[in-house]
């Protein structure tokens, strides 16, 4: 069978690990895979895409004088429908994340058609003004209608299932398949227990921040909450405590490089020592002076699964499966936001 995976940035985030894991899956089952994409720097990109046909179409810029992004991301996925449709002899098309996609395959290919929701994206912005409301009024009502042209409507929880139907009316009475994230045990089970350099030998209690470094994923609250445990227990207990915030860093990425300095700026607001926060950013293999900006590099996620023994869930919008599959396999309780 011949599938093709469309998704609009092949970086490191939890939704490219389900297309890539997804497309090897099915590659090593002997169909033919192609993923095309928008965005795709190997640098910064799982290693396994070595693996897989890549093809990148950049027909239209990310952002427009700095401005809508959501827009563009529409129109360079359409584009790259265009190109999936026209040039590219595909049975499955295999969508992921912006179904304005959709409106193009449905018109141009006779594949089935398979969408895979997250979250609704008109849930993850806000509309301040009037201009902002009419702009999103436009691209909502692409991304109710454009969703509906699946075949297939997959979501990676029945959580999300309910809010697609609670958000988007037309599709109340559509079946919903529930398509957990992906969990490479076999990997995880492969791997040795090691340590962190930068997380000292005498925290004994280790909670960790999994996210990108965005605003919307609300990991100032983390910081915040365990600066209020300072409060909760003895100087001695928390002294024995370490937090990691740790997660997906794009150096082309405004937001990425400005809200990793907030979350720096603040730890130290707050008042808590530099050896009790730890930062990690992937992919980044410079390594700074905690008085310059933070430290990190390059350090692959499972030596920070085998060491942690609490996850902090911050973003109280969605719940995120990935994490909830780790806490399972590594017996490591997970605190969301309540």
């Amino acid at each position: 069978m011949r599938v093709t995976f469309l998704h609009p940035d092949l970086g490191i985030g939890g939704a490219e690990r389900l297309v890539v894991d997804a497309a090897l899956a099915m590659q090593k089952k002997g169909h033919r895979v192609t993923i095309v994409t928008n965005q795709f720097d190997s640098s910064h990109a799982f290693k396994e895409t070595k693996e897989l046909d890549v093809m990148v179409i950049q027909w239209f810029p990310r952002l427009i004088f700095g401005y809508m992004w959501a827009l563009c991301a529409y129109i360079r996925m359409c584009l790259a429908a265009v190109y999936v449709a026209l040039f590219l002899e595909s049975d499955v098309v295999i969508c992921d994340q912006v179904s304005a996609a959709l409106l193009v395959l449905r018109l141009l290919s006779q594949a089935r058609l398979l969408f895979y929701c997250h979250f609704p994206d008109m849930l993850l912005t806000k509309r301040h003004s009037l201009i902002k409301a009419v702009y999103r009024y436009f691209l909502d009502s692409v991304e109710e209608y454009s969703t509906g042209l699946a075949d297939v409507i997959c979501v990676n929880s029945f959580f999300t299932a309910a809010v697609v139907k609670e958000t988007f009316k037309s599709l109340q009475n559509r079946d919903l398949s529930v398509l957990y994230p992906s969990l490479n045990t076999e990997f995880f089970d492969s791997c040795k227990d090691c340590d962190i350099s930068e997380i000292p030998s005498s925290a004994e209690h280790i909670f960790t921040s999994l996210n990108r470094f965005e605003v919307k994923k609300n990991v100032r609250l983390a910081i915040e909450a365990f600066a209020a445990l300072r409060s909760m227990v003895s100087t001695q207990e928390f002294s024995s405590c370490h937090l990691v915030v740790a997660g997906g860093y794009d150096r082309a990425n405004a937001e990425n490089i400005a809200h990793y300095k907030e979350l720096f700026e603040c730890v130290e607001t707050l008042g808590l020592n530099h050896n009790q926060v730890t930062f990690l950013r992937s992919p980044c293999k410079l390594r700074l002076n905690w008085g310059e900006l933070p430290f990190f590099f390059n350090i692959p996620k499972f030596r920070i699964i085998r060491v942690v023994n609490a996850w902090q869930e911050a973003p109280f919008t969605r719940k995120r499966v990935e994490i909830r599959l780790l806490e399972v396999k590594f017996s490591s309780p997970l605190k969301p936001v309540n």
